[in-house]
């Protein structure tokens, strides 16, 4: 059985003293409360506070959790709240389209399926939950990248692999379909990344009116398609309207 790492755990045994007091506490206060020696005490403090985890008052030297907790608490609460708040819409959009349904965030250059509603009929389908997809070829991404400018540099940035003979690698060509992403107001991906198979997404934004996520349907091309090749516009229209609703009621007001 794998050994956790002591400093690790000692950082965290601080951070959770810290979160507990309703004061600032010193260096002695950390050291006996957590039985270390000053010196291992205060190295672990300076580390912290490097990582903008704790915060040091220049009067007193006393310690406090500093912003960058604060930061990655409020990361944790908009995904989580998102996913709530995408639930009731996002059920009545796969019964509505009769697809499957994905809900997808920014994650390490890519998108981050973080729920999804199966397509409601007796097929044989797996949960895609914790899956990646890629920003440049689907739908999902592509939403992404037009509205959210942290997604935007990490598709330039990435290789753009090419998935299938309709995957958009060349970087001029994408601009182009992000400007006409945000011009419509959806993406869409028609066997750019998977053969046989299209999707459509609109974005989700929260309060302060910043892309936090994308819904999306995706389904077989004939089902999704029109015969233009285009995704239907009944599709298009539930689509824009489910993200229209989560961001309505993560407090975005209307589009």
């Amino acid at each position: 059985m794998a050994r956790n790492i002591q400093s690790l755990e000692r950082a965290a045994a601080m951070l959770r003293l810290l979160a507990g007091g309703e004061r600032r506490l010193g260096l002695s206060d950390v050291a006996s409360s957590l039985g270390l020696a000053k010196g291992t005490a205060h190295g672990i403090l300076r580390t912290l506070q490097a990582e903008g985890f704790v915060e040091q008052d220049p009067a007193s030297g006393r310690y406090q959790l500093g912003a960058e907790l604060l930061r990655l608490g409020n990361s944790y609460l908009d995904v989580h709240e998102l996913r709530a708040r995408a639930l009731v819409w996002t059920d009545d959009l796969a019964r509505a389209s009769g697809e499957s349904v994905y809900v997808g965030v920014l994650h390490q250059s890519g998108v981050l399926i973080m729920h999804h509603v199966f397509r409601p009929d007796d097929s044989r389908q797996v949960l895609e939950v914790g899956a990646m997809q890629p920003l440049h070829s689907t739908a999902l991404g592509k939403v992404l990248s037009a509205y959210d400018p942290v997604a935007h540099t990490q598709a330039h940035e990435v290789e753009r692999e090419a998935f299938t003979p309709r995957t958009v690698t060349d970087g001029t060509d994408f601009e182009a379909l992000l400007g006409l992403t945000r011009a419509r107001g959806w993406a869409s991906d028609v066997e750019e990344t998977w053969e046989g198979v299209a999707s459509v997404a609109a974005p989700i934004h929260d309060r302060r009116r910043m892309p936090v996520g994308a819904v999306a349907v995706a389904g077989a091309v004939e089902r999704v398609c029109g015969e233009s090749g285009e995704p239907r516009a009944a599709l298009v229209a539930s689509v824009r309207d489910c993200a229209r609703a989560v961001s309505r009621d993560l407090g975005a007001g209307r589009f």
